[in-house]
């Protein structure tokens, strides 16, 4: 099983130029992935630079017509013209999906920067070991304070899910909303996280949850111990930042960390902003 996760920058590239084949040609180009997930997608936002407002999840639904495309939408506001704008993180993928849950994450006041609100969208796929719970996000830049309150709902929000998984109701209704359907003891919590692998926010990421809840593991760190993480932006001379670092990571549950082979960052492609990650997993 292969997944991608990139923040695409609403499909601007390096040149400025929004193109979303661009970015499906590149994703397809740097794995065939059977779970693809994807920060940073705008609905009719002509304000974002080199945009022309396109639906970009129904071009990503076009790219892609054998994967399913599930969006988070995390801003939602009027355009201005009797219609609404949309931003947001989608999850597309070609294996079964069980469950789809969009978890608005915290956005404490903090009125000294810029911020929006932020989400995590979370798929329970029908992985080939069992039910996976991916959950992709994009984290607040501007603020460390809204930064580690997203942080600690991301923790508890796994460890709610898997005491669903662990303590399932008995009953099945299957066809009303209250049926009972797997969550999945696996999970993986993928995206833009802009913080560093030495700031405290990574850290809080991987503390001890409490006594039932299996830890989240940085997969980078599991595959290249002692190797410093790749750089996931400031290449390729785009606008920002003003140095190469790392701030995008996939963190594993600690039963999932068995079945990690390969995790990668393409360093190539100048598409978006952000380079693009993979994730390998044993079947």
């Amino acid at each position: 099983m292969n997944l991608l996760t990139w923040n695409i920058q609403w499909g601007r590239g390096c040149d400025g130029v929004v193109d979303l084949a661009r970015i499906a040609r590149e994703a397809e180009k740097i794995v065939d992935a059977d779970v693809i997930c994807m920060q940073e997608i705008a609905v009719n936002f002509p304000g974002l630079s080199g945009s022309s407002g396109e639906d970009q999840i129904t071009l990503l639904r076009d790219a892609f017509p054998q994967h399913q495309a599930h969006y988070g939408i995390a801003t939602d506001l009027p355009d201005r013209r009797g219609g609404r704008s949309h931003f947001g993180n989608v999850v597309l993928s070609r294996l079964p999906v069980l469950q789809v849950f969009r978890h608005l994450l915290p956005w404490p006041s903090d009125p000294a920067v810029s911020s929006m609100q932020r989400i995590c969208v979370e798929t329970v796929v029908q992985a080939p070991f069992g039910p996976l719970r991916v959950m992709t996000t994009h984290l607040e830049y501007y603020s460390a304070k809204q930064r580690m309150a997203q942080v600690d709902a991301l923790r508890a929000l796994h460890a709610q899910a898997y005491a669903h998984a662990r303590h399932p109701r008995s009953d099945e209704e299957r066809d009303s909303p209250f049926a009972v359907l797997p969550r999945g003891e696996f999970a993986l919590i993928c995206g833009d996280f802009n913080f560093e692998p030495h700031q405290p926010e990574h850290d809080r990421m991987t503390e001890l949850i409490d006594g039932e809840t299996p830890c989240l593991l940085d997969a980078w760190s599991l595959i290249h111990p002692g190797v410093q993480h790749a750089h996931t932006v400031g290449l390729h001379e785009c606008e920002w930042p003003d140095r190469p670092y790392c701030c995008d990571f996939v963190f594993v549950s600690e039963n999932l960390a068995p079945l990690v082979r390969r995790i990668d960052v393409d360093q190539r492609t100048d598409a978006s902003d952000h380079q693009p990650v993979v994730v390998e997993f044993a079947n």
